[in-house]
């Protein structure tokens, strides 16, 4: 049912929160969400207008079929507008072959071979499509051989949380085959995700992978990469959790990164990226020591991973303007942004379309995310210290606007445990009680959403098998709005995916924009959620 949208006002105060991986399915024994049973969450159904949003595929820029992500979920959110995700743009120039013409590509390939030097191509294998893609490798190995290339070592990132757990092993053969006729091409090293993409300033992780990938170190090595994977997965540790692994030839490591080598890194998503391009270019770096560095590198990354990091670019990414939180800046209303380490960079860098720097008016909460092997120990992750850290704000200061991301859903989804993802539904739902309430006791309005789908789907329906991935399926949202307390026809939670879809990521900042009586950004597509619901 549609609902006259009552007069906004800017003294009242609107926040989004943000529940990362909140999907929204039917109930059945693979669905955290619907066996966590939130109650604050369900009490909100019952009594605000809600719907479903369309957060995967078209809807964020995606190819076809593609499910969401943390980046593309925030940014389309702050956009207010769908925009083609760099996986889209890429795909679109490997099929139309510009991708072979690439000018930052073949600056490092034209490098190498005026240097007679090494080409290192470095990124995630798996089918996932969240930070690279596959096909972006095979697209790489064939512009090497087009453009004569040689020699060049692979190294490789393993997934096991966008795609299956163990996965790597049917990449990796798929790989090795791709890669059999080709006897100037080799892999260099492998290991899990979580040293070589680290995001979370564990900078032992990345000292680990770094000591593998450029010094050819590592206290594991191997000549039959295929073998020593699986002896990982009979010993219980899948794709993520991978040691990083040097492959060896009569007893040396098959290669080293050298003065004058070059580096293709072919992940296009940037928060996973940074730290590894941090290790490898600054000549400064001093978060762990490193033996030497290594001059005259030539390095292309696929997007550009951050303003401070000094690197070919080979996809520019699309800059968005007139985003939300820049309307809100030049209109002086003030916006603070809430999260933990693993999701910072959604709300600041995604949110404000793909700009680190911070709008005037606007503060920013950022709390440690817990170093702990693996998120399913403590559930619960730093959702307390979040929610403490804004009621103390609030407190201080009524912002207009206050953006939250509750981390735990997606984060303690990706290990695939249900009784931790259960308690971390029930964590969140505490917390989303404590500052709704305490939005909505000082007049304001709380808009209640997710950025894409995970923990409602943690057992795969054909196989029964643990589902680490993100989903497809449709995120929540919610206008807790006491306008309109009681006067909508109650949703039951367990039914919430019977609820018809009216809407997308897109709509959910001119729906902001419209509680402030404010016209959308030039550029915005997005529509007032308030005339669908």
């Amino acid at each position: 049912m549609k609902h006259s949208a009552p007069i906004a006002s800017t003294t009242r105060p609107v926040a989004l929160i943000i529940l990362d991986g909140w999907g929204v399915t039917d109930d059945y024994n693979g669905n955290a969400i619907t066996r966590a049973n939130p109650l604050f969450f369900d009490y909100l159904l019952k009594n605000y207008p809600s719907t479903l949003l369309d957060a995967s595929s078209h809807s964020v820029g995606l190819p076809w079929g593609e499910m969401g992500n943390s980046e593309v979920g925030h940014f389309t959110i702050g956009a207010g507008r769908i925009v083609k995700q760099s996986l889209y743009r890429i795909d679109h120039d490997i099929v139309t072959n510009r991708f072979f013409e690439n000018t930052a590509l073949l600056k490092t390939t034209m490098h190498v071979k005026k240097h007679s030097s090494k080409l290192h191509i470095m990124g995630l294998i798996g089918n996932g499509g969240v930070h690279a893609s596959q096909e972006h490798l095979y697209a790489l190995l064939k512009l090497i051989k087009r453009e004569k290339v040689k020699p060049v070592y692979l190294h490789l990132f393993l997934d096991g949380r966008d795609s299956p757990k163990d996965a790597g092993l049917v990449f990796l053969k798929e790989l090795k085959k791709k890669i059999q006729w080709m006897r100037h091409v080799h892999i260099a090293s492998f290991g899990g995700r979580m040293y070589g993409m680290d995001r979370n300033q564990n900078w032992k992780r990345i000292e680990k992978a770094y000591n593998t990938i450029v010094e050819g170190e590592s206290d594991i090595s191997t000549e039959n990469p295929e073998k020593r994977l699986q002896e990982f997965y009979d010993k219980k540790i899948y794709d993520e959790q991978v040691d990083p692994v040097v492959v060896t030839k009569g007893g040396e490591a098959v290669t080293t990164i050298d003065d004058n080598d070059g580096i293709i890194f072919f992940n296009f998503r940037p928060d996973r990226a940074r730290q590894m391009t941090r290790a490898m270019i600054n000549e400064d770096f001093d978060r762990f020591p490193r033996k030497r560095y290594v001059n005259n590198l030539s390095f292309t990354s696929f997007t550009k991973y951050a303003d401070d990091l000094d690197t070919f670019v080979a996809f520019e990414r699309e800059m968005v303007h007139n985003y939300l939180t820049e309307v809100l800046s030049n209109n002086n209303l003030t916006h603070l942004h809430a999260a933990e380490t693993e999701k910072y960079a959604h709300v600041t860098y995604f949110f404000n379309g793909l700009s680190e720097k911070a709008q005037e008016g606007e503060d920013r909460i950022l709390v440690p995310s817990p170093v702990v092997e693996s998120y399913d120990l403590l559930p619960q992750m730093s959702a307390g210290e979040v929610t403490e850290k804004i009621v103390d704000k609030f407190a201080k200061n009524k912002y207009n606007f206050t953006l939250i991301n509750y981390a735990n859903p997606d984060m303690v989804g990706h290990t695939g445990n249900m009784e931790a993802t259960v308690q971390a539904i029930k964590a969140v739902d505490t917390h989303l009680k404590t500052v709704t309430e305490m939005i909505t006791k000082s007049g304001g309005v709380v808009l209640v959403t997710a950025d894409h789908g995970n923990a409602e789907e943690l057992i795969k329906r054909l196989s029964g098998d643990i589902d680490k991935e993100h989903s497809t399926y449709p995120v929540p949202f919610i206008l807790v709005d006491d306008a309109y307390k009681g006067k909508v026809d109650p949703v039951d939670f367990m039914n919430l995916y019977a609820s018809q879809t009216t809407g997308v990521l897109a709509d959910i900042a001119p729906t902001v924009l419209g509680y402030f009586n404010l016209p959308l950004g030039d550029g915005m597509t997005g529509i007032d959620l308030r005339e669908v619901i």
